[in-house]
């Protein structure tokens, strides 16, 4: 491939995502009031329980640092445990710019200053995502069997059926829907082609091989298991809480917290900056279904959105800081 072609690769890369991200969020906002937002976030929303939710933002991304950590270990690599979290902290921020390079980040971070082989890195952040994978898909699954129970009441009670909800979605809403669809896939596809020139390398794969191999040898797998279940833990209650924040989903309850947090974790998947468009549009058809107003649910998810993704920048920035005064590893 010529130095042009990989450079318009390049731009294609980074561009189509944010411009993905841009594009769906000006079709839910395009007669949106956004001066009516301040008002909102001045005189009606509740910012005691906004501030609670922070922690557990940083508290998820701190736990992913020392369960990485962990991984590590079996494979020869004992990095800083605040380099691990750094990483982490900096990975989020990077995939802002970037959709998806987080993983090259925080894989690049602990080899400049820990001197960490960047193969073997890279093996554990895929075995890191497997694991999250299959915890994502059990708790889909078991909600959408919690729920089953919820939906069937709720639709013998009001005469709705499935035909009547499908209905109420507009062909622009399902064309959104069909093209954060094949987004996922050309990630998928570019994903796939990264993988196969980090394969071409013998010694590449090697490493990366031993860091997939190193959930086999953690030291101590109850303390893996604790810290997989408090990363999405701690993601959970950090966006629950944000429903008491407002009075239209203040009253929602759990069941429907935990629906929308599954429906955003998915539609994350799509390659834009910290789910753009994608998060926005999956968490507010699903508050529109249970029950809460159009308007109502378009401030939830801009102004939720928005102060998580504030947070991520803030912890981005203090770790660039902190890893910076740190310096590197001695050996």
């Amino acid at each position: 491939m010529s130095a042009q072609k990989r450079i318009i690769s390049s731009v294609v890369r980074i561009a189509m995502p944010i411009v993905l991200g841009a594009a769906i969020l000006y079709w839910m906002y395009r007669d949106f009031d956004f001066g009516s937002v301040k008002d909102v976030m001045l005189h009606e929303m509740n910012w005691t329980w906004m501030l609670l939710s922070m922690p557990f933002g940083a508290l998820a991304q701190m736990f992913r640092g020392w369960r990485w950590r962990q991984t590590l270990e079996p494979v020869g690599e004992h990095p800083r445990t605040m380099t691990c979290i750094n990483s982490i902290f900096m990975s989020y921020a990077a995939s802002l710019v970037v959709p998806r390079i987080g993983e090259f980040t925080r894989c690049g971070v602990l080899r400049q200053y820990d001197g960490v082989s960047f193969p073997k890195s890279l093996g554990t952040v895929v075995t890191e995502r497997a694991i999250d994978s299959v915890l994502v898909l059990f708790i889909t699954l078991a909600t959408l069997l919690w729920q089953m129970t919820v939906f069937g009441t709720f639709f013998e009670k009001t005469g709705t059926s499935l035909d009547s909800i499908l209905s109420g979605f507009s062909l622009t809403g399902y064309l959104v829907t069909a093209v954060c669809g094949i987004a996922a896939l050309i990630l998928l596809h570019f994903l796939l082609r990264r993988l196969s020139i980090y394969n071409k390398v013998r010694t590449t794969l090697s490493g990366i091989w031993q860091g997939m191999m190193s959930l086999r040898s953690v030291r101590n797998k109850p303390l893996f298991l604790f810290y997989t279940l408090a990363i999405w833990g701690s993601y959970f209650i950090h966006y629950y809480l944000t429903f008491f924040c407002f009075e239209g989903t203040a009253g929602l309850g759990l069941s429907c917290a935990l629906v929308t947090f599954i429906v955003g974790s998915i539609a994350v998947i799509v390659p834009t900056p910290n789910g753009a468009g994608p998060w926005h549009f999956a968490v507010k058809t699903m508050l529109i279904l249970y029950g809460v107003a159009d308007q109502q649910a378009l401030y939830f998810v801009l102004i939720v959105h928005t102060l998580q993704t504030l947070l991520v920048v803030l912890l981005g920035i203090y770790a660039w800081i902190s890893q910076s005064f740190m310096g590197k590893k001695v050996a």
